[in-house]
């Protein structure tokens, strides 16, 4: 069936539990046939999400974007799974307690309790901070939303703060998972000194508008430079989940996942030691150079020559970068 009959038999459905679960299958069917499994897995959750409640009263159609905060707010399709991603152990063990305790909600709400749902993001650049939360909004079937800091934060005196209000206000109405990435550039220290006033001032309004929202989904905030953050920030939160580079277990998955499509004249065992201390992004950069370097030598195999030339290009950038930082 085409996609505008099944999303036009999706909403005359909308409210009825049987007719519109039997869309919802039909419409996950078509996208697995189509091979868009990501789409379908998602789809699936959200449909698993709803299966304990009714139905109109958790499946919350989605809210336009008011005219006043869309241009500071990005939609973004979930694109990864669970299988893209390395957790630690107690990171995957927090994350699997935050979606059941979201999927029971209503039973924790009816015994007068909170429900976590306000997330901090610490670590270093290139951790999996952005790619986790995708991936957590796709786990829990709730549409993903990226915060656009450079046109949230004005040039004109007050006009940030106002703009933080109409994010917030939106993330309050939709049912989403409503993601600051940099966010020390909202919530920097007021104790540093140099700061202008009106950076205080913003801080102040953000503070106030995170203790007071009761997001219908989550709002997870993202920093590179946890050390940066105002100290009042950190109480605001309900958890704080700290991202650190792989360890070499988690190294070992990665690369495995990484190059399992790929035809390789090497143990990957024998390259794990080679790139430890490396972050995913890195990874992913080192995966991909050895790939290009196969293709353009017109080999069906990826050699260990071909990988190791992949990290020399990751040390050489890693080298340029770090002079650029230390100002040399």
């Amino acid at each position: 069936m085409a996609r505008g009959e099944l999303m036009k038999k999706l909403l005359l459905n909308y409210g009825r539990e049987d007719e519109f679960r039997a869309v919802v299958e039909q419409i996950i069917s078509e996208e697995e046939k189509k091979n868009n499994r990501v789409l379908a897995r998602g789809l699936r959750n959200a449909l698993e999400t709803i299966s304990s409640a009714q139905l109109p009263k958790e499946l919350n159609r989605l809210v336009p974007f008011p005219d006043d905060a869309k241009e500071f707010i990005q939609r973004i399709e979930p694109r990864f799974s669970p299988e893209d991603i390395q957790l630690s152990v107690e990171n995957l063990s927090l994350f699997t307690g935050l979606i059941d305790e979201f999927r029971k909600s209503e039973l924790i709400k009816r015994n007068g309790l909170p429900v976590r749902s306000k997330l901090l993001f610490c670590g270093p650049p290139g951790t999996g901070k952005t790619l986790c939360a995708e991936i957590f909004a796709g786990q829990l079937g709730l549409p993903f939303f990226h915060v656009k800091l450079d046109r949230l934060i004005s040039s004109f005196l007050g006009e940030t703060a106002s703009n933080i209000r109409k994010t917030f206000e939106f993330a309050r109405r939709q049912p989403c998972v409503l993601f600051f990435d940099e966010f020390d550039a909202l919530a920097r220290s007021r104790e540093e000194g140099s700061d202008h006033s009106e950076l205080r001032r913003v801080v102040n309004s953000l503070l106030i508008f995170i203790d007071q929202i009761q997001p219908s989904g989550f709002l997870i905030a993202a920093t590179n430079l946890d050390g940066q953050l105002d100290p009042a920030i950190w109480r605001r939160f309900d958890e704080v989940v700290w991202f650190d580079h792989p360890d070499e277990a988690m190294t070992r998955r990665y690369l495995t996942n990484a190059m399992k499509n790929s035809e390789l004249e090497f143990d990957i065992e024998d390259m794990v030691q080679g790139t430890m201390d490396y972050s995913y992004a890195e990874l992913e950069k080192i995966c991909n150079q050895a790939k290009k370097l196969a293709l353009l030598d017109r080999k069906k195999s990826i050699s260990k020559k071909h990988f190791r030339e992949a990290i020399r290009y990751a040390d050489r950038r890693r080298m340029r970068i770090r002079k650029i930082a230390n100002g040399s």
